[in-house]
């Protein structure tokens, strides 16, 4: 007998079905894309899907819809226009007829008032697991919302399903569960039949294919590794006491160039590090997402490590990049290493601004700063986010030493003129 979830499922699928048969009668489409890893991924899955049916189209990324993308959106003179990954929070402001929004962010509340079916308004189909008491924030990215589309256009379809996995990993929807759940599971299943995914459960931190060992413990930062996040020397000393080879054949290794008794080891005592600080140790294990058919030791076999390369050329206006990366242009992988390179040098300019002109402002209980236009719009969440990094390690060595409870820290980036230009 079909539980909740599963009617609640199919309904979500109908109207994907619904949003398919739109797509192949078209004559032409105007993709529209949001900028970063889901919206990217989402974005390619759109494109090989129309490619795949011989449909003209054009796939435009944009940041948010504001006023212009709007207005561009119904004054379009292709017969469809397809959003992926945004589009749910501005319904009532889409006029065109023949719109599909493909989204998993939380609908406009004023778009269904006065409607008497799904359909009625603006001759648009709406494809969003909210509509179907499906949480979209866990449960299914804008990516895999249009891989479902795509996959009911046809079956065949289902050798994307690699890339609504990216476009979860890049929307972090693996973190409640330390594992994909939902819809997502669906997803994941046609990824690994069709040979894309290999699903492991395996320690969680970032750059399991590409950063040498040191650097995997040293910025790590979720979990905060007591005496190792942002300590090099306590790193090398770490893996040395467990005899663990930093290099071989002249190549520093990486977390997966380990055998499984190295592995095991390091998990082992990172467990035992983490909860001698009073710090659970299961964050530190989780499922993770391998592509075997990308080149070992790429950014692109790791699904967290695809997707923050995707995040990488969104940040830095060059999302078409990303898109062609995940279409499997080979080009276009050797231009997104100026996207990574010119990111590291914004974040080291915006660290060193919030380091050094003093604009750090403390309250009670919040800590905050107004950079103005000193540090990218698109980068300011990183710079938060390695600032709370910064103060939870340093709480987490007096915590290791003197056996202090860690205490929650919050931290608010506000500029304040851009936020008043956009009310």
């Amino acid at each position: 007998m079909p539980t909740d979830e599963d009617k609640r499922y199919v309904s979500l699928e109908r109207d994907a079905a619904s949003a398919a048969s739109a797509i192949v009668s078209s004559k032409d489409v105007l993709v529209i894309a949001h900028i970063d890893a889901d919206g990217i991924s989402a974005a390619a899955i759109a494109s090989r899907t129309l490619e795949r049916l011989d449909i003209p189209h054009e796939v435009v990324f944009v940041k948010k819809l504001d006023d212009i993308s709007i207005d561009m959106i119904n004054k379009s003179r292709t017969s469809l226009v397809w959003l992926v990954d945004l589009g749910s929070g501005y319904l009532s402001s889409i006029t065109k007829q023949n719109v599909i929004v493909a989204d998993h962010h939380v609908p406009d509340p004023t778009w269904m008032t006065g409607q008497t079916s799904l359909y009625e308004f603006s001759g648009m189909i709406h494809v969003n697991p909210h509509t179907h008491g499906i949480d979209g924030s866990e449960s299914i990215s804008g990516a895999g919302v249009t891989y479902l589309i795509s996959k009911m256009v046809d079956e065949k379809n289902k050798d994307l399903a690699y890339l609504a996995i990216i476009g979860a990993n890049g929307d972090i929807q693996d973190k409640s569960d330390s594992r994909l759940i939902g819809y997502n599971r669906k997803i994941l299943s046609d990824a690994v039949e069709n040979g894309d995914i290999v699903a492991d459960d395996d320690i969680r931190l970032f750059g399991r294919e590409t950063r040498p060992l040191v650097q995997f413990l040293q910025y790590c930062n979720d979990p905060v590794l007591p005496l190792l996040t942002s300590n090099n020397q306590e790193c090398i000393r770490f893996l040395s006491e467990l005899r663990i080879e930093l290099k071989r054949n002249g190549s520093w290794r990486a977390w997966n160039d380990l055998n499984d008794d190295e592995k095991d080891n390091i998990k082992i005592s990172l467990i035992e590090l983490l909860e001698s600080s009073g710090v659970s140790g299961k964050d530190l294990m989780g499922e993770v997402y391998t592509l075997p058919k990308f080149r070992k030791g790429s950014e692109l076999r790791d699904a967290k490590e695809f997707a923050t390369l995707l995040n990488a050329c969104g940040r830095y206006d060059d999302a078409p990049v990303g898109m062609r990366i995940c279409l499997g242009d080979a080009e276009a992988l050797n231009e997104a290493s100026k996207n990574r390179s010119e990111h590291k040098k914004q974040l080291s300019i915006a660290m060193n601004f919030v380091k050094q002109s003093n604009i750090i402002r403390e309250k009670r209980y919040i800590q905050y700063f107004h950079a103005r236009s000193e540090i990218r719009d698109t980068i300011v969440g990183i710079v938060v986010s390695i600032r709370v990094s910064l103060i939870v390690i340093l709480t987490a060595v007096v915590a290791h030493h003197v056996q202090l409870p860690l205490k929650p820290i919050q931290f608010l980036f506000c500029d304040a003129k851009a936020y008043f230009s956009h009310q």
